[in-house]
């Protein structure tokens, strides 16, 4: 077939004239900064940037050049979807890569440290992990489960035209823009919100395209109810955008220089930050998480939701709740009491609709808990929602001033944070992504199933192991540091405590190194799945009737 065949004639298209238009503007204002800027740092970043302008922009010039393509002109949108895929495998692969990394260097530091480099110190690789893994992988994982599920259940295609592909590329663009400003020592020094302000600014237009993409396709539904996964995702995209946009203000200290000055100081500026670094995990790790939940269990199992009306109880009791708890995170500190208060209390009271939520996906395998046997995908997207409820269930407890009084700091709270991430959040996207590549791909099944499991038991030892040895490490530690002597005394010295953390961290690489093994296995078998595995059928290219799930 040739191209002319593919494409038709492009009325006027507003999307069409303004994205490029965007990526114009930002390959101008990229090249005025590389050619004025006294920066090193930001002429690199500028560079970078334009780079990407102009990738963008010869993609927007392949792709809609000869005028619209047949992809959007009939059935759902589904190759932004592969792309968002792709993207997630590389860059989850990427970042636990690093993450592999630091965690040698912690246990011998002169590893993978060259000190003629300075972008392989530990202080910059650990940003550049920490936002690889969230932001890179899950936010790809995000974008393109959020794509599939809101054109499956509402009946529609995306909306926007070539908005998705703008969001997909500007999205990816933000993520080298602040992965290479970390290797530069380009910061804000902010956990979770380390890009520099021209950072925020890329991020904040692309993730308006984002909100409006999402929110227009479930306005042109065609299907009269809004499914209960939507409005996780859509919590997820408008409470992000207000937590981003509030915790980055801030003034640049030139419009040619990386550096800004947050317009919060003190103890304002750490309430700040930790309303948005609590939130961003309630939010973006959590809340869109608990969409893909929402979708792919019952999907996959094929048996409806156990109960709808809870999920409902479920969605708004965590969003009310949730937004309240970040003050925990600054117990004995200079916050007023009450605040710190408020913090916990919230926080164990959030307990309850965790669990809510965890009941709901776990026993919306009932009658079909064979499957747990037979099926490795459905097995590591139940596991996922079990480790959602031992992490819940282990934050509100560590948020209790007593508790907190001996976790805060220790590697206790490394153990907890990794639990989430890799039990809760790495494997309900593994299960996602598992079941989009032969539905996206019009395959009949995965490549091996043998491949999943291999997968599943690798990972789910290097859990164990990782979090384990940092529980263990993190309560010695905590009480290391506050025994004292008959004297009155400190009994240990922090060095003694940094000694002592060594077999731990041993530990802890090694699980990291099992669990980032389990996902190249995971990706030689999905390259493989498109490579080689047998395709279905044929089916109709136009929409299908909205899921029942």
């Amino acid at each position: 077939m040739t191209a002319a065949a593919n494409t038709s004639p492009a009325p006027w298209r507003a999307d069409l004239f303004i994205l490029p238009l965007i990526v114009a503007l930002g390959a101008l204002a990229a090249l005025i900064e590389a050619a004025r800027s006294p920066d090193p740092a930001m002429v690199i970043q500028a560079w970078t940037f334009l780079a990407c302008m102009i990738a963008i922009g010869a993609f927007y010039l392949k792709t809609y050049g000869g005028g619209i393509p047949l992809e959007e002109r009939e059935g759902y949108a589904n190759n932004v979807v592969k792309a968002g895929v792709i993207a997630s495998m590389f860059w989850g692969i990427a970042g636990m890569l690093v993450g592999l990394i630091i965690a040698l260097q912690l246990s011998f530091p002169n590893l993978f440290y060259f000190p003629d480099w300075a972008w392989t110190n530990f202080g910059r690789m650990r940003p550049l992990h920490t936002s690889a893994v969230i932001f890179a992988f899950g936010g790809n994982v995000l974008i393109a489960t959020s794509f599939y599920v809101v054109q499956r259940t509402s009946r529609a295609r995306l909306f926007g035209g070539s908005l998705p592909w703008f969001v997909f590329w500007g999205y990816n663009t933000f993520i080298v823009l602040a992965g290479t400003g970390y290797l530069l020592g380009v910061t804000e020094g902010r956990e979770y919100a380390e890009p520099e302000w021209y950072a925020d600014l890329w991020l904040t237009v692309v993730w308006v395209g984002y909100l409006l993409t999402f929110l227009g396709t479930i306005i042109k539904r065609k299907e009269p109810h809004i499914y209960v996964a939507n409005w996780f995702y859509l919590a997820f995209i408008a409470t992000i955008a207000m937590l981003h946009i509030v915790n980055n203000l801030s003034i640049p200290v030139s419009p040619l220089e990386t550096k800004s000055v947050s317009l919060f100081s003190g103890v304002q500026d750490a309430l700040t930050q930790w309303w948005y670094g609590h939130n961003a995990v309630g939010f973006f790790l959590t809340a869109g998480f608990l969409g893909i939940m929402y979708y792919f269990i019952p999907k996959r199992a094929e048996r409806p939701v156990y109960s709808y009306r809870l999920s409902i109880v479920h969605f708004w009791t965590l969003i009310f709740i949730y937004i309240w708890a970040g003050p925990h995170h600054l117990l004995y500190t200079a916050l007023p009491d009450w605040a710190q208060t408020l913090g916990m209390t919230f926080s164990v009271i959030l307990w309850m609709p965790s669990w809510g939520g965890m009941i709901n996906g776990l026993m919306t395998l009932s009658g079909a808990w064979d499957k747990l046997r037979t099926d490795p995908v459905i097995r590591m997207l139940v596991v996922s929602v079990a480790f959602y409820g031992m992490s819940t269930f282990e934050g509100p407890v560590m948020s209790v001033r007593t508790v907190n009084a001996l976790s805060h700091y220790t590697n206790w709270t490394i153990g907890h944070v990794h639990s989430g991430a890799l039990g809760w959040v790495g494997y309900v996207s593994f299960g996602a992504l598992y079941c989009l590549v032969p539905w996206l791909w019009k395959k009949k099944a995965l490549f091996s199933n043998a491949l999943v499991e291999w997968h599943f038991w690798i990972s789910t030892l290097g859990i164990v192991l990782y979090i384990t040895s940092m529980w263990v490490a993190g309560i010695m530690q905590g009480l290391m540091w506050r025994a004292y002597n008959d004297f009155g005394f400190l009994e240990y010295s922090f060095v003694e405590t940094v000694v002592a953390m060594h077999p731990y961290y041993i530990i802890r690489a090694l699980g990291g190194l099992m669990y980032l093994t389990g996902v190249l296995i995971m990706a030689y078998n999905l390259w493989r799945t498109v490579k080689d595995a047998p395709a279905e059928a044929a089916v109709p290219a136009n929409l299908v009737a909205a899921e029942a799930v």
